[in-house]
């Protein structure tokens, strides 16, 4: 038993160490701020709408808007200023762009195989803790969660501890392919993500196929 303990611990280490090369942290001046995922090596990033401004007007449409004071800590440490691309404000995404270059893109998942049970990772800066990683299980998935009844959105509810920093963040799965992004938590047990499939609609939605 200590072994195969021994050998999970490993693994989750390797998978969390292995995304944190992909997450970046937001900083914003309108909300402070929270984590976000390299989504495209030439300078695209995937973060939740309400980490970079206040979402209070719904929009179910993502459409392209232009926002300051907005920056982006890339996993070697440079600052560099980002702007929003574009806020789908419905879904709780947002696309930011900085310019830089040959950025370790995270690999994509397939969140719609997801199951109850499987094991996933979330990583962002939980009170500033540079790839604060927390580990839980599937819960359940699609819009119907008993957790999140009446919202009609699709959603990955999963039995870990998100925190603040953590918005925006990737929920990857066991071998570190991104599956979600972490958007709250609901009770205090358990984290939602929006899937990552919705996310590729976003992107491809506003951007075409060039970014996803």
């Amino acid at each position: 038993m200590a072994t195969i303990l021994a050998d999970l611990s490993s693994a989750l280490a390797d998978v969390s160490d292995g995304v944190t090369r992909s997450l970046v942290q937001v900083r914003s001046s309108e909300r402070g701020g929270g984590a976000g995922t390299i989504w495209h090596a030439d300078g695209l990033i995937v973060t939740n709408a309400h980490v970079v401004s206040d979402s209070g007007s719904r929009r179910s449409a993502p459409r392209r808007i232009s926002r300051g004071a907005i920056s982006v800590i890339l996993p070697d440490g440079r600052e560099l200023p980002a702007q929003v691309l574009a806020e789908d404000a419905e879904h709780d995404l947002a696309a930011l762009r900085v310019d830089a270059h040959d950025l370790p893109a995270v690999t994509l998942g397939d969140s719609r195989r997801l199951q109850a049970g499987d094991l996933v990772v979330a990583l962002g800066f939980p009170w500033g803790v540079t790839g604060g990683a927390t580990t839980g299980v599937v819960i359940g998935t699609g819009d119907a969660l008993p957790e999140l009844a009446g919202s009609q959105r699709e959603w990955i509810a999963a039995s870990l501890h998100l925190r603040p920093g953590h918005s925006g963040g990737p929920m990857v799965d066991a071998h570190g392919r991104l599956v979600g992004i972490n958007t709250m938590m609901n009770g205090p047990d358990v984290g939602i993500a929006v899937p990552v499939h919705v996310a590729v609609a976003f992107l491809k939605q506003v951007f075409g196929d060039k970014m996803t």
